[in-house]
C-alpha cells in the first residue's frame, strides 16, 4: 500500500517568472519636452541678443540698474518708444535706439531722390559732351584749316567728360623748343575751340604735358614742370582770348613726364600735348570738394576758380 501511494503523490512543477519594467507612465516623455522646450529659449534667447543693438542693450542695462529712473525720466537709447525699457520700438534696422516713426522712411526717400537727381544729370551731361564733340569734329571738318591738324586733335569720351587733346608731332611742335611760345597754327586750333567752348556750361580742366626729355635749363631750377605749366598758362590765355570766360577754368596745371600718352615710347612727340578736359558735373564736385557754382550766379567780377593752379607768366 505504501508504495501505491508513492506512485499517486502528485508531482509540483514551480515556474520563475522574470519580472518586467515597472509602469512609468511615460514620465520620460515630459523630461524630454521639458528639455526641448529649454533649447528653444535658449535659441531665442541668442537670436534675440544677436539682433539688439548696443543702443537697445544699454538701455536694457540701465534699466535694470535703475529701473523706476529710466520709466519716469528715460534715458539714453530710449529712442521714441512708449516702452519703459530704452531702446524699445518696431524699428529694428536703427543702429543705436529708437528713432521717430516715418524718419527712416523719410531718409530712404530722399537717398532715393538723391540718387535719382544723379542719374538724371549724368544723362543730360553725357548728351550735352556728345553734342559739344560732334561739334567740334565737325569745326574740325569744315574748316580747311583746322582739318589739316585733324591728326594732331584727339576727342574722346571719358567718365570726367569730353577731353580734348591736342598733340605734338614731329613735323610739327605746338611749342617753340624748349619754350611756352605759342606756333601760329597752335594758336589757330585754341582759337577755333575756344570759341566752341563759349557757350558751355561745365567747367574746365587744362593741363600742359612733355616727354621726358630733360630740359637744358634743369640746372637752373627751370625744368619740364615748370615748362608744363608755362604751355598750359600760354594755352588758356589763347582760349580767353577766343571768347571763352574766365571763370569756366577750374584748374591749370602743368604736369611734366608724370603722366605719358605713349608710356612705351617716353621721347615720343605724342607725350607732348595739351589737354583739355570739359568736367561732368560729378567730376566738377570732385574736384572743387562739392562746392560748385552754376554758372548764372557767377558775376563777372568774381576771380577765376584755379585749384592747384601755377600763376600765369
Amino acid at each position: 500500500m505504501a508504495g501505491d501511494a508513492k506512485k499517486l503523490q502528485p508531482i509540483i512543477i514551480k515556474r520563475v517568472k522574470k519580472g518586467g519594467h515597472a509602469a512609468h507612465g511615460g514620465a520620460w516623455k515630459i523630461a524630454y519636452a521639458d528639455f526641448v522646450t529649454a533649447m528653444m529659449a535658449f535659441f531665442l534667447l541668442m537670436w534675440l541678443l544677436g539682433s539688439t543693438t548696443e543702443g537697445d542693450k544699454k538701455g536694457i542695462s540701465d534699466y535694470f540698474q535703475s529701473p523706476l529712473k529710466v520709466a519716469l525720466q528715460g534715458g539714453a537709447g530710449a529712442g521714441a518708444s512708449n516702452s519703459v525699457i530704452t531702446g524699445g520700438g518696431n524699428d529694428l534696422t536703427q543702429s543705436a535706439g529708437q528713432s521717430k516713426r516715418g524718419e527712416g522712411t523719410e531718409k530712404s526717400a530722399k537717398k532715393n531722390a538723391g540718387e535719382q537727381r544723379k542719374i538724371e544729370r549724368a544723362k543730360k551731361d553725357a548728351q550735352a559732351l556728345a553734342a559739344l564733340a560732334a561739334k567740334i569734329a565737325s569745326t574740325i571738318s569744315n574748316n580747311p584749316k583746322m582739318a589739316e591738324f585733324s591728326s594732331q586733335i584727339k576727342l574722346e569720351i571719358t567718365p570726367d567728360g569730353l577731353q580734348i587733346q591736342i598733340v605734338d608731332d614731329q613735323r610739327r611742335p605746338m611749342f617753340d623748343i624748349g619754350s611756352s611760345s605759342v606756333k601760329p597754327y597752335m594758336r589757330d586750333i585754341l582759337k577755333e575751340i575756344g570759341v566752341t567752348l563759349a557757350d558751355v556750361d561745365n567747367k574746365i580742366s587744362l593741363d600742359g604735358h612733355t616727354d621726358q626729355t630733360p630740359y637744358g635749363n634743369a640746372a637752373r631750377g627751370y625744368s619740364n614742370w615748370e615748362l608744363s605749366a608755362d604751355r598750359a598758362n600760354a594755352s588758356r590765355r589763347e582760349l580767353i582770348a577766343a571768347g571763352m570766360p574766365e571763370n569756366k577754368l577750374a584748374r591749370v596745371v602743368g604736369m611734366a613726364s608724370s603722366l605719358l600718352a605713349d608710356p612705351q615710347n617716353p621721347l615720343s612727340p605724342a607725350n607732348r600735348r595739351i589737354s583739355i578736359l570739359v568736367m561732368t558735373k560729378e567730376a566738377e564736385e570732385r574736384l572743387l570738394g562739392g562746392a560748385v557754382v552754376p554758372l548764372e550766379a557767377e558775376t563777372e567780377n568774381e576771380p577765376p576758380a584755379t585749384g592747384n593752379t601755377k600763376a600765369s607768366p
